[in-house]
């Protein structure tokens, strides 16, 4: 699985790594568009339903690292492969479920899955990316969840509500088949793998390296700011700047859009200069986001500022990913799978945050300004990386 691969050709594999994160990411978050069908049919209210949301959220932070140590020394196509087949199987149990426990349960086994099969994906893509491309190859796989919010959210929401809530899980259990008849086909099976010889203290002690904990606090503290005011982006729009309920799933539209060439930009950008696509994206980043405070009573200009956002937002995702990765390329599994963790804790505190904004009364329309000081603290952090960058080489030559 060396990453020698002949000029493009190494796109093809991992364009597969794609289409199976696209089914992976629907199936975790379609649920949202679901609630309310399900917890009727299962004789729950909605915020018992939404802990479906909570504890998919926990099992990949918690069990996904948990799961990448006792499978460390296993080859990662196999594993790959292993976890898409739980995968399909933890969605026939969704579809089936009689009961809200059931289907909790299935959810979180898929929530395991879901942190253990980004690790691998994440590692197997940039060995299959020759040097230099790691970071594209990165981009790549992680646009599957761009895809999954823009395509497979909505359409699955659509289907659920014409079908009944079990629907579409039977299509992300086809789906998930299709991906990894598709992965087996295209993931080469190199005879030169071998099994991992790293331990628990080796996994543990590149992960705990000041570069690798410094891109945590990074990818966290940017991910605050963005789903800060995501959260809150339809009171927001509605309420502060007078933008008309019809046209919001548009400009949502238009941002997951933004988002996923801005994924792919910011791959592109990385293999290039990492340093100066992380800075920059996280610097412009945050003064839109001071914009979108100004402007916030402007629905034209919030519209293109939000798209702005979330075009130059998703840069700097491929390249910190990369270099987490790097760092810890003689023993990946655990941090890797940490990305996931960090993902998950971003978002979710993002949303605690905003949520506490709005609870002390200042109101909508003071999120951006929050989510600029976030991104102003993720650029402070990343200043300090660069600082140590630079020791780090001072002593080296």
């Amino acid at each position: 699985m060396a990453g020698t691969s002949v000029g493009r050709s190494w796109l093809v594999p991992v364009g597969a790594l794609l289409i199976a994160v696209f089914a992976v990411c629907t199936s975790e978050l379609i649920i949202t568009g679901l609630l309310p069908a399900l917890a009727t049919d299962l004789g729950v209210d909605i915020p018992t339903a939404g802990l479906l949301i909570t504890g998919y959220a926990v099992g990949v932070a918690v069990a996904g690292p948990l799961l990448a140590l006792a499978t460390a020394s296993l080859p990662r196509r196999g594993l790959l492969l292993a976890v898409m087949v739980v995968f399909i199987a933890g969605n026939v149990f969704c579809a089936l479920a009689g009961s809200y426990g059931m289907l909790l349960a299935a959810r979180l086994v898929l929530s395991a899955c879901h942190g253990l099969f980004f690790g691998v994906a994440m590692v197997i893509a940039v060995k299959l990316a020759p040097p230099g491309r790691q970071a594209t190859a990165i981009s790549v796989v992680t646009a599957g969840v761009n895809m999954a919010t823009i395509v497979g959210v909505p359409l699955g929401t659509a289907i659920g509500n014409a079908y009944g809530w079990r629907m579409p899980f039977w299509i992300i259990v086809a789906a998930g088949i299709i991906a990894t008849l598709i992965l087996v086909a295209l993931i080469p099976a190199s005879p030169k793998e071998e099994r991992s010889s790293s331990d628990f203290r080796t996994e543990l002690a590149v992960t705990l390296r000041p570069i690798v904990l410094i891109s945590f606090v990074i990818i966290i503290m940017s991910l605050i700011a963005f789903f800060n005011l995501i959260s809150y982006l339809v009171p927001l729009l509605t309420n502060v700047s007078g933008v008309p309920l019809s046209l919001v799933p548009w400009i949502l539209f238009a941002m997951g859009i933004a988002g996923f060439f801005g994924n792919l930009l910011g791959g592109r950008l990385g293999d290039w200069n990492p340093t100066l696509t992380v800075t920059g994206s996280i610097a412009t980043n945050a003064l839109l986001f001071l914009c979108l405070w100004l402007f916030t009573s402007n629905s034209g200009v919030v519209a293109v500022l939000l798209c702005m956002i979330w075009l130059v937002g998703f840069m700097f995702l491929a390249p910190v990913q990369t270099r987490v990765l790097k760092e810890v390329s003689e023993a990946p599994n655990f941090a890797s799978t940490l990305l996931s963790t960090s993902f998950q804790v971003g978002i979710a505190a993002g949303a605690a945050i905003g949520g506490a904004v709005i609870a002390t009364g200042w109101g909508y329309a003071q999120l951006p300004v929050v989510s600029a000081v976030f991104l102003g603290l993720s650029l402070l952090t990343n200043l300090g990386l660069m600082a140590y960058d630079r020791r780090l080489k001072a002593k080296l030559a």
